[in-house]
């Protein structure tokens, strides 16, 4: 298990490479926020043909609905959503480009294994802790879909956004890995 930084969008495909199942990241630049709603109306769009809001290419999408910020804040808690929510939607994502996933919880075997076909990654960030990941954002921009609220698509700046790696490019899943260390 390392400790690294990254740097988002993953345009250098080695960087994510090189992280494997279990190392904690401290992930900085540009990301983009989705959940379940975006995703849908995402992949909707990807199936008529239409062009998407974000050019989802070497990109992360962070699992987050975050709340509104207080008076003078960047952005309000911001902490991770369950990952599982957006399965459905995420082969279909990481086909047309999709990088990188932050989120919390397991992932399905399809997502692992488009994972791992797409030369992707899976982090997780802590749930339970919004208000302290939070202060790793930096900027906020509404980009798409703004009447979904919270679920809207936002770009965010970030710094050093802790976080651990589940799924790596080759398969390995720090839960599965994790447990079976536990049980010896």
């Amino acid at each position: 298990m390392a400790k690294m930084t990254l740097k988002a969008p993953f345009t250098d495909s080695e960087n994510i490479k090189n992280v494997k199942a279990g190392d904690q990241v401290l992930l900085s630049g540009t990301i983009y926020t989705a959940r379940d709603a975006a995703h849908k109306r995402m992949v909707e769009q990807i199936e008529r043909g239409e062009e998407l809001p974000i050019d989802l290419h070497n990109q992360v999408i962070y699992y987050v609905g975050p709340t509104p910020a207080k008076r003078g804040a960047v952005i309000g808690s911001a902490g991770p959503t369950t990952s599982s929510r957006m399965d459905t939607y995420t082969p279909t994502l990481l086909k047309h480009g999709l990088k990188g996933m932050i989120g919390k919880g397991h992932r399905s075997e399809t997502v692992v294994q488009a994972i791992k076909e797409n030369n992707a990654v899976y982090l997780a960030a802590i749930g339970g802790s919004g208000a302290l990941l939070s202060q790793a954002i930096q900027s906020n921009e509404l980009v798409a879909y703004e009447d979904l609220g919270t679920e809207a698509i936002r770009k965010l700046t970030i710094k050093n956004l802790p976080c651990i790696v589940i799924n790596d490019t080759e398969g390995r899943d720090w839960y599965k890995l994790a447990q079976a260390n536990f049980k010896k």
